[in-house]
């Protein structure tokens, strides 16, 4: 009876030690099959992504924007940055303040590169911007790099850096210090609006890079001028009325080309100083209305042009009453959806018909020469 009862747990023992083995073989099997097919690595490299996305975060907001006040000899000569009603190329400078310091993250780092480029840490690698959206001032640029910084593959410089029309003697170094931390295969964009209107920035941007990507958002110059103006009025009621700066004579209805408002919406004239450096082939030509009434098909053209794949899409957008535009849906982790600030949007000030009329007749060939051109026909009439 005894020897009995050996046997039965001897027995017994070696039935669980088979099938701890085979379990155990099962376990290694599914692990190396996992790895094989790539399962091992997509969790830390997704959770890596994240790390950079939410450290440069709170390098938009914490750092880039001190590091764009610029030192008291950069700023313009006042007579030269003289604008009639103060919505032009000045409108954006900076209060003066010291270069800052807390530029060179490392300065070890940085001495170990003869070039200073690219500098790589555990964030990731800071880079010059592949893709920069130069054009135009109330045009739908913010709209824009807000719909494309929600892209995985799209990392940009929140704030305007206005490096290439302001603060180029900072040095290219100062400039790709303001970049934000990309991964491989991600795009470092920036967008600061008057690089278009600007006669340097094409050479400027050809000596960083002439392979740079160019995006130039456009909307019917007439509409663009009232919303310049729009915007200026806002921040100083006193302003005269608009047809008294866009007309230098009310009677002959001669129109005032120096005023910026005008200037900025003769794109025809503004790229052909680019296309001196840039070829047709690097421009992508936004449309601002379109990027309204269809942001998702307007933004399918974009992500082809950056060469990403089509993530953004018309399920990400709503289309904003009160506003009048779209916004995005509510973003994963967030309380309430994200629209523009409450400056996009505002109504505009009434003016007379004729006088609209009048800037419509005097934009009419510069807008036939721009579809020429850029190869779009923007309807503008």
């Amino acid at each position: 009876m005894g020897c009995s009862g050996c046997r039965v747990r001897f027995n017994f023992g070696k039935v669980l030690s088979k099938v701890s083995v085979f379990f155990t073989m099962v376990l290694i099997f599914t692990y190396f099959f996992y790895c094989l097919t790539g399962f091992c690595d997509s969790a830390p490299r997704t959770l890596y992504r994240q790390q950079v996305s939410d450290y440069d975060a709170l390098d938009d907001h914490r750092r880039v924007l001190d590091e764009l006040r610029p030192s008291p000899r950069l700023l313009p000569d006042a007579q030269s940055q003289r604008n009639r009603s103060g919505s032009a190329d000045a409108e954006q400078v900076d209060t003066p303040g010291p270069f800052p310091q807390h530029m060179s993250e490392s300065a070890n780092e940085e001495s170990a590169q003869s070039n200073g480029i690219p500098v790589s840490n555990t964030f990731g690698t800071k880079r010059f911007p592949q893709a920069i959206i130069i054009g135009v001032k109330k045009g739908g640029t913010r709209a824009l790099l807000e719909f494309l910084r929600i892209h995985p593959d799209v990392r940009a410089v929140g704030a305007e850096p206005h490096f290439f029309d302001r603060f180029y003697d900072k040095g290219l170094e100062w400039y790709r210090n303001l970049m934000p931390r990309t991964l491989d295969g991600q795009i470092t964009m920036e967008k600061t609006p008057s690089y278009f209107v600007t006669k340097e920035a094409p050479s400027r941007v050809c000596t960083m890079n002439c392979q740079t990507k160019l995006i130039v958002v456009v909307r019917d110059p007439v509409t663009r001028a009232v919303s310049d103006y729009t915007q200026t009025l806002s921040k100083n009621p006193g302003l005269p009325s608009f047809q008294s700066l866009a007309l230098k004579n009310y009677t002959t209805g001669l129109i005032d080309t120096t005023w910026s408002a005008v200037r900025i919406g003769l794109y025809a004239k503004h790229l052909e100083n680019w296309l001196l450096h840039f070829p047709l082939s690097h421009f992508l030509f936004v449309s601002g209305e379109r990027l309204v009434s269809d942001p998702a098909g307007e933004m399918g053209r974009v992500q082809d042009f950056l060469g990403l794949k089509r993530v953004v899409s018309g399920k990400h957008f709503y289309f904003n009453q009160t506003k009048g535009f779209p916004c995005l849906k509510k973003p994963e982790g967030s309380s309430r959806p994200r629209c523009l600030g409450k400056s996009k949007g505002r109504p505009h000030p009434q003016i007379p018909s004729e006088v609209l009329q009048r800037l419509r007749d005097f934009y009419r060939p510069f807008n036939h020469r721009f579809y020429q051109m850029s190869g779009q026909d923007f309807g503008w009439e």
